[in-house]
């Protein structure tokens, strides 16, 4: 049996992720839920892609990932399961796939096709038996109508030149720190050889710290995190309500010839 993930924007002090649980495992008690995070804000589909995109990897290849993020049913939307880098995907088609990976979907099918539910709670009553099901060895093609075509929104990449790179915040944490789109190859081969400018709110500094306690208690530091790109935070401070900046706040390198 895969694990399956869930991550969502229910929060929690409602009954809403016990009770997609409680389907799941109603269906094979045996399988085994991990949470990712259910404190994504109402409906951000940037925040929820930016965190399944660096979690999904690092778990099985099989692994059935559950989002419940901006999930409704009406007439027109559609809920999918999809296939892609080896693992498996359940939500509804509103393009959250696209930020997750450059990849296409190997396989995508309909899951409200062959029987068709309405529901208020779509989470429950049409991802989570697919997930279970998906977990408990069904092929995907047992579960509804192939698709051909699926939303796919296109994640914002930083721009560079010789003189510059141009980027912006694409995540605030939970500890306040702002996470960016500039990765760090780029700014590698930029620099070398020459001095430049980070500029990001009303702030400038010319330095990189190597981590995040080689600065003293409330200094700013900038560094390039784990995930490969730019992080601007505060020591033992929230770095976004201090510095006024938040998601799609510009940060610019500046490079001198």
């Amino acid at each position: 049996m895969a694990l399956i993930t869930f991550l969502s924007d229910f929060g929690n002090t409602d009954h809403y992720v016990a009770a997609v649980k409680a389907r799941i495992l109603s269906i094979n008690s045996g399988l085994q839920i991990v949470d990712i995070s259910h404190d994504i804000e109402p409906c951000n589909l940037a925040q929820a892609s930016f965190v399944l995109k660096n979690i999904f990897r690092d778990f099985p290849e099989g692994t059935i990932h559950l989002m419940g993020v901006n999930s409704s049913n009406t007439p027109d939307d559609r809920f999918l399961a999809l296939k892609m880098e080896e693992h498996y995907f359940v939500g509804n088609d509103n393009g959250l796939w696209g930020l997750i990976s450059d990849e296409d979907a190997s396989a995508v099918v309909d899951l409200n096709s062959l029987k068709p539910v309405q529901s208020s709670f779509p989470a429950k009553d049409i991802l989570a038996p697919a997930a279970a099901k998906l977990a408990s060895n069904t092929s995907m093609e047992d579960l509804g109508k192939p698709v051909e075509e699926y939303k796919r929104m296109l994640s914002r990449r930083a721009k560079a030149t010789k003189q510059q790179i141009t980027g912006h915040v694409i995540h605030v944490d939970h500890f306040g720190n702002l996470i960016t789109n500039i990765p760090q190859t780029d700014f590698d081969i930029l620099s070398k050889g020459k001095k430049f400018q980070i500029k990001f709110g009303r702030e400038k500094m010319m330095k990189v710290h190597g981590g995040y306690q080689t600065v003293d208690s409330g200094d700013c530091f900038l560094l390039f995190n784990s995930m490969g790109v730019l992080e601007i935070g505060i020591n033992n401070g929230n770095a976004s309500q201090l510095m006024g900046m938040e998601y799609d706040s510009p940060v610019i390198i500046s490079f001198e010839d």
